[in-house]
């Protein structure tokens, strides 16, 4: 029988190509074999699970940015607006 390297496996991901699934998933849905490669590769590893949920709370902190940023009263109101 012979011994087959891990990352040899189609669907294995290293921590460093999970990583980049990730930031990629924020811009785009992923193909099904890279859905399902992270998918795997998040329950196998301790650290990239805590690495989506930093992106996660990037992203609903950004959001709430941006909805705080866009009401008129909001912490930007009158910021590159001239003096009366």
């Amino acid at each position: 029988m012979a011994i087959m390297k891990i990352q040899s496996l189609p669907l294995m991901r290293t921590c460093k190509q999970a990583a980049a699934l990730l930031v990629a998933r924020e811009d785009r849905a992923l193909s099904l074999p890279d859905s399902v490669a992270l998918r795997l590769h998040l329950v196998a590893c301790k650290a990239c699970p805590q690495f989506e949920n930093q992106m996660l709370t990037m992203r609903h902190a950004m959001s709430h940015w941006r909805r705080v940023t866009d009401e008129p009263d909001g912490p930007s109101a009158g910021v590159g607006r001239p003096a009366d």
